[in-house]
């Protein structure tokens, strides 16, 4: 065996993959000196900026200067237009010479032939290709929870053994599905869209399915203690060709925030007004970095949190008026008329939050999300009760198993979908429906406080010395060392 074992891992582009790719990678070099590990960046054209932020920020602070190293790709000429649908899977495909030439130039130079390759789930089939002419096996990791996985093998197992035409079979509004890592029969409105679209999404989604059966291992971001149904039903399957599932989470950033903002000037601005709010008084409303509601939807937020007269802090991350005459920058054309000013004591609109610092306040109560896993993982972190208001990708998945399979949520919407391509949603959230989402989290019930509060303790206990996730982790670095041999 070689002093050094090589890892080399390529998360897709984009910050919402980056900083948990790098962390996983910080968390293996932590637990054994004799490996090494080169992060081979894809870079697109709007991210770039950002993207070479973050990789220099994480060259300063290197811990493991001789045995971790980024390889940054320079955005390509003649991308592909990224609004269309599944742009950004030709944008990685492109990749798949430049990432083969640079691991080959290492090797030429010294370092050792890789031990395995750790890549993003959309950065599997080229990485499977690079794999099987060097001789390396593949391990994905996945950034969601595994009852996702679950349904991937399921859907993909629909296709290709039982030869059913799942996008159709799908869109059956009274369809309830038994499908192995759920509790209870999955509906056919928390189903991700993407399977619903059989010209690009369904057919990515099934190919991945077939392209997961093929690694080695999956590592999932998530613990044993949270999703015990669903690693089960993945580690005693009767399908004899899913890979070992490997939870070794959660992994998100807790030094820094891993979402652009910005600045301090705004950072500061907000933990000054929670500084003043009550103990658990606050409900925050966060629906991801990219998203935003149009007008209407605004206006209905904006009248349930009044109607709720609870005490909020409400990111709206983009301007959904940009372009409309008179515009000055701000959401103010989009509130009903007066609602700043009848709020002001009680409500806080911003247009970027810190999250992680948001969460961690002991002035929040409640966080209202779009069920992104990062953030679920986050709010189960520090405590925080949720709120469902699923927004896209596998989002609707995620607040069926928190609410449903879990019981660590509340319901505003299971079903609400952002149509990509309309750019609003399938349906409209009335104010009603939102002050009782609000109302319900804020006065939720002692035995679900108590459900939040013991996977609160049990992620933080997986994460320690004999935890679930570490000896997971353990198991995983175990399995690639093995390679070396």
């Amino acid at each position: 065996m070689s002093k050094t074992s090589e890892l080399v891992f390529v998360p897709a582009p984009g910050m919402g993959h980056m900083p948990p790719a790098v962390k996983l990678a910080k968390l293996i070099l932590q637990r054994n000196q004799h490996i090494s590990i080169s992060i081979h960046v894809i870079n697109v054209t709007c991210d770039a900026s950002k993207t070479n932020a973050y990789v220099e920020s994480q060259l300063r602070d290197n811990l493991y200067p001789n045995r971790l190293t980024f390889v940054t790709f320079p955005p390509l000429s003649n991308l592909p237009d990224l609004s269309v649908p599944l742009s950004f899977v030709t944008v990685i495909d492109r990749h798949k010479p430049l990432i083969m030439q640079a691991v080959e130039d290492r090797v030429q130079a010294g370092f050792p032939k890789p031990v395995g390759f750790v890549v993003d789930m959309f950065c599997c089939g080229i990485m499977l290709d690079i794999g099987n002419v060097m001789d390396v096996p593949c391990y994905i990791f996945l950034t969601s929870m595994a009852a996702s996985l679950s349904f991937m093998f399921y859907a993909q197992s629909m296709v290709d053994d039982r030869g059913i035409d799942v996008a159709t079979e799908f869109s059956d509004p009274g369809l309830s599905l038994i499908v192995p890592g759920f509790k209870n029969p999955v509906p056919s409105k928390v189903i991700p869209s993407a399977y619903l679209d059989k010209k690009f999404g369904c057919e990515m989604l099934i190919n991945l399915g077939r392209q997961f059966r093929k690694m080695k291992g999956i590592l999932v971001n998530t613990y044993a203690e949270l999703e015990t149904f669903a690693i089960h039903a993945l580690h005693n399957s009767d399908e004899k060709n899913i890979p070992m599932v490997y939870p070794v989470g959660p992994i998100f950033e807790l030094e820094g925030e891993r979402r652009g903002g910005s600045g301090n000037e705004e950072k500061e601005s907000v933990i000054r007004w929670l500084d003043v709010q009550p103990k658990s008084s606050v409900v925050f409303l966060c629906f991801g970095s990219c998203e935003c509601f149009e007008e209407e939807q605004v206006k209905e937020i904006a009248k349930g949190l009044e109607k709720s007269r609870n005490r909020f802090l409400w990111t709206l991350p983009k301007p959904s008026l940009a372009g409309k005459p008179g515009y000055n920058g701000t959401f103010l054309e989009a509130l009903p008329v007066g609602f700043v000013d009848r709020t002001r004591d009680i409500g806080k609109i911003i247009g970027w939050a810190p999250q992680v610092m948001v969460l961690a306040h002991p002035a929040i109560g409640g966080f209202v999300s779009h069920c992104g896993w990062h953030s679920v993982l986050e709010s189960l972190w520090f405590g925080v009760p949720m709120a469902s208001w699923p927004i896209t990708a596998e989002h609707q998945l995620i607040a069926f198993e928190l609410v449903k399979e879990l019981e660590l949520a509340v319901e505003i919407r299971m079903d609400y979908v952002k149509d990509l391509k309309a750019g609003k949603g399938t349906l409209l959230v009335t104010a009603e429906e939102i002050e009782e989402g609000v109302k319900n989290l804020m006065n939720m019930d002692d035995k679900m406080k108590a459900r939040v509060k013991k996977m609160s303790d049990e992620c933080k206990k997986a994460l320690e010395n004999g935890g679930s996730s570490y000896k997971w982790l353990g198991c995983f670095i175990k399995d690639v060392l093995s390679n070396a041999i």
